[in-house]
């Protein structure tokens, strides 16, 4: 039996006057990838910063694994098993790799980074203690995705993660979300423009357009000349 982790249930957000959601219901089992589709500008950003709390939601309800966060601020988001990885990665530029990502640790009870996440991301065991703001995109993303597994999450959301990063690199990082599902049977949405991305890590996939999803496939029934038309301009 699928259990839902994450249920989003007809949410509603604003920018002042200017709804930028209008009214967006999704579920995302246990061990499940979903993929947010959609062009800039469309509502992907503006739904994972509700989803974590960076913006409030006008009205409707987020819940993660039954416990209801839609009141709750980004840091109980976190303590009640969110964790985000923003567009951009955002990470501490003059911290180490390692420092980075034990400002995930803050709130743990063991401050020593799990060997897993080394695993994962063997190049950043082999980086540790270089600057973040020396590492290329593709392995500040692995970074910012490192720091965000430590806090061992139940719903890790990444937005646009393949954003500016060589074609090689996206395979790895596609590769890394597929074992990390793996070995911790966690629910990853991902918000993506990139197809190919989203089809080697998501079961199912969703389109955002205006606001609204759109349109809802699974990996299987993908019909990809469809999804491509959404992703035009």
């Amino acid at each position: 039996m699928s259990t839902s982790m994450l249920k989003v249930n007809d949410l509603f957000t604003a920018y002042g006057q200017s709804v930028a959601l209008h009214g967006i219901s999704f579920e995302a089992n246990a061990n499940e990838t979903v993929a947010i589709m959609g062009r800039n500008g469309m509502g992907k950003t503006t739904l994972f910063k509700t989803l974590m709390g960076v913006l409030p939601a006008r009205s409707g309800a987020i819940s993660v694994d039954g416990q209801d966060v839609t009141r709750d601020e980004s840091f109980k988001r976190v303590a009640k098993g969110i964790a985000y990885v923003p567009q951009g990665r955002m990470i501490f530029p003059t911290l180490t790799v390692e420092e980075n990502i034990q400002t995930g640790l803050e709130n743990a009870k063991v401050r020593k980074i799990p060997d897993e996440i080394y695993a994962l991301f063997p190049v950043l065991f082999e980086m540790r203690a270089r600057k973040g703001g020396n590492l290329s995109g593709g392995q500040q993303q692995q970074l910012a995705i490192a720091r965000a597994l430590v806090t061992d999450p139940k719903v890790l959301l990444l937005d646009e993660p393949t954003e500016g990063i060589q074609p090689s690199i996206i395979k790895d990082i596609a590769k890394a979300l597929n074992e990390i599902r793996k070995m911790r049977k966690i629910t990853i949405v991902v918000s993506e423009q990139v197809l190919s991305f989203a089809m080697d890590v998501a079961d199912r996939l969703f389109v955002i357009e205006g606001g609204r999803l759109v349109h809802e496939t699974s990996r299987a029934d993908t019909d990809t000349a469809r999804i491509k038309q959404y992703l035009s301009v």
